[in-house]
């Protein structure tokens, strides 16, 4: 019997297959919607899925996945199928989310210096993506798609707010 040899720790994340799994879930999730908007019931029970998942493995799900997910009845948060988005200038300029099942209203901050947890420099997705890139994509590089994709979603909104 030989020695194992010891796999390369650097491209490896801990616990990636259950990240798939929240992976495809979520996706699962979007694309029911996108097919058809009437399949909320479905879409829920996949995100309420993810969210038992992350719970019972301990791993933190990304920002731009939690915005997207109601925390109250777990649907799908989709503007102008599931949810309204307002921009609001009361205090500080914020944006409000209303999840049309529940009436759940969360507010996000919209200042231009804003950074989440996983932008910081000292997060462990940011030194992942200046370390090594790969040529598949993985997991955590769809969910930065999506995100990117709710960030673009994000300012075409702020832009017709300005107006």
């Amino acid at each position: 019997m030989g020695k194992r040899k010891k796999a390369d720790t650097v491209g490896q994340i801990a616990g990636k297959d259950n990240f798939q799994r929240m992976n495809f879930l979520y996706q699962m999730a979007h694309t029911v919607m996108s097919v058809n908007p009437n399949n909320a019931q479905l879409a829920r029970y996949y995100t309420s899925t993810l969210k038992r998942i992350s719970k019972n493995c301990v791993q933190r799900q990304d920002p731009s996945v939690k915005r997207t997910i109601c925390k109250r009845c777990d649907s799908l948060l989709i503007p102008g199928v599931t949810a309204t988005v307002r921009i609001r200038a009361k205090r500080e300029k914020h944006v409000v989310v209303t999840c049309l099942e529940c009436r759940m209203v969360r507010r996000f901050l919209a200042r231009k210096d804003y950074q989440l947890w996983t932008e910081l420099p000292t997060s462990l997705g940011s030194q992942r993506k200046t370390t090594g890139a790969t040529d598949k994509k993985d997991g955590s590089e769809r969910i930065a798609d999506k995100k990117n994709h709710s960030e673009t979603i994000s300012s075409s909104i702020e832009g017709k707010a300005d107006q």
